[in-house]
């Protein structure tokens, strides 16, 4: 279909008159070309009517169009229900363990960072243990007895011998016993699903006091 052509047509007869602001960026669907088609056959010149492949040739152009008009809508039920489908199984994880894969914290000198960690039994006593990059404690931090739960700590960054810790990664774990007597370990990094929450397509985790996105998770287990 010649694009003057039709366009000339459309002016000239006024049968196609698009309100204004309906299109704003100009484009095309099945149902304007279907439109100019006919226009067009209409107005022909009857002493030398259109080419009959020509006429062919627009034809199949919109079965095209409306076959990838068809396409784009299926697939966008698709993209649609599996993202239902991927919300859903993520909401069944509730009550489940994620771990981050990580129980690293970023300390910079002048603060007084705050962190949890989840107790998977009930403390008869016990400590925090925040060490360096060497793996040596610099800080002990007594726990108190309690039911097993997340517990949230704070540290002003004076390590056990008093001296200010310098900047760096950290990391946090914990040695405890439960009321029988067993000796226990955890570690930051790894809490119970509280609750799923969805923004703008995305699946956000509450662990402990904090949202954490879906992807960010390296294993969730029982």
């Amino acid at each position: 279909m010649s694009v003057t052509s039709t366009n000339s047509i459309a002016t000239s007869t006024n049968l196609i008159d698009a309100p204004s602001g309906s299109n704003p960026n100009a484009i095309l669907g099945k149902d304007d070309f279907l439109k100019l088609l006919l226009v067009e056959l209409k107005y022909q010149d009857p002493t030398s009517p259109m080419d009959t492949e020509k006429i062919l040739s627009q034809t199949s152009q919109l079965a095209t169009l409306e076959s990838s008009s068809n396409t784009n809508k299926a697939l966008e039920s698709l993209s649609a229900s599996l993202l239902s489908s991927s919300q859903f199984s993520t909401v069944s994880a509730i009550g489940k363990i994620a771990d981050t894969g990580s129980n690293g914290m970023i300390f910079e000198q002048g603060e007084s960072p705050s962190f949890e960690i989840y107790f998977p039994e009930a403390i008869a006593s016990g400590n925090v243990e925040i060490k360096n990059s060497d793996g040596n404690v610099v800080k002990s931090i007594p726990v108190l007895p309690n039911e097993k739960g997340v517990y949230s700590f704070d540290w002003n960054g004076i390590t056990d011998s008093g001296s200010a810790a310098s900047s760096g990664v950290y990391y946090l774990e914990a040695s405890y016993s439960n009321p029988a007597g067993e000796s226990l370990k955890t570690r930051a990094g790894a809490y119970p699903i509280e609750s799923v929450r969805f923004e703008d397509g995305k699946s956000l985790l509450k662990l402990g006091s904090s949202y954490v996105p879906f992807d960010s998770i390296k294993e969730i287990y029982q």
